[in-house]
């Protein structure tokens, strides 16, 4: 129970066999329709599908088992529905950031990796980036050519490294939440911390920040929810007059701060009489 527990508080869901989807030589029609699902789920990062966006031929070619799921992957991710979602728009590094959480289900380890793909893409172009997912040892010896590709960095297994763990959940912000609407948008969620090889400590999503009190009597903040390291939030403060002064009501100030020094920035405002209307994403 408690597993679960801190799963949901950590937006994500307990894993399990059933994560897995897998298309048996002895499949059904009903088999087929979770695959395609699944691998659009996964591979389109939880955005949205029109009906009219479905890559119908490579559908088809699933179904009449001319394709294995392997290449249904591929299909979605060499396709134009794929680079106008994640590419077209998308600075490099947090386009590769992606394919490592939409192609092998975990986040980068280290800069080299990085690196690998900038210069992959920079030297052999797009087609060659996306393969080398597709085609890796890594690839093979965890999804093969029958199995979706699912998030494996909150599992600990063979080859994978403890730093991977913290960095997916920079990527991974819980299933209502898609790769294109997430705070921060298009940005890299690990560029600063990979350079520097370090790790982000592994906070909450934020679901709705809440208003945060700031009381004159030195009591203790509360309500300020955890959030993107690199978003910035709007304060809104009521500055209050000190002093033996008639208390005077001046006009409302919004200030931008980061997350990482929301909370020593909350308590200065506090210390100095301050009164923090909200805070909400800027």
């Amino acid at each position: 129970m408690t597993g679960l527990v801190a799963a949901n508080q950590l937006g994500i869901s307990a894993y399990d066999a059933s994560e897995r989807v897998e298309l048996r030589s002895t499949w059904t029609e009903d088999d087929v329709q979770a695959v395609i699902w699944a691998a659009y789920r996964q591979v389109l990062g939880h955005d949205h599908l029109m009906g009219s966006e479905r890559l119908v031929s490579a559908e088809s070619l699933l179904r009449q088992g001319q394709t294995s799921v392997q290449d249904f992957v591929r299909a979605i991710a060499l396709s134009e529905l794929y680079k106008e979602k994640f590419f077209y728009s998308t600075p490099q590094v947090r386009f590769i950031e992606l394919n490592f959480k939409h192609l092998l289900g975990r986040a980068p380890y280290d800069e080299s990796e990085i690196s690998h793909h900038v210069d992959l893409y920079n030297q052999q172009g797009y087609d060659a980036e996306i393969n080398s997912y597709l085609d890796s040892a890594e690839y093979q010896e965890s999804f093969g050519n029958g199995v979706v590709p699912h998030y494996r960095g909150f599992q600990t297994q063979r080859g994978q490294k403890t730093v991977g763990f913290p960095r997916m959940f920079r990527l991974f912000r819980g299933y209502a939440n898609s790769d294109r609407a997430q705070f921060g948008k298009n940005r890299s969620r690990l560029t600063q911390e990979v350079a520097r090889n370090q790790s982000m400590p592994v906070v909450p999503p934020v679901s709705g920040v809440r208003a945060v009190s700031a009381k004159a009597d030195g009591s203790t903040l509360v309500g300020a929810a955890a959030g993107d390291r690199e978003q910035l939030f709007r304060v809104r403060v009521v500055q209050s007059a000190s002093g033996g002064a008639t208390p005077l009501r001046l006009s409302n100030r919004d200030l931008l701060v980061p997350y990482g020094q929301l909370s020593a920035r909350l308590q200065q405002l506090n210390r100095s009489g301050g009164r923090v209307v909200s805070v909400s994403p800027a």
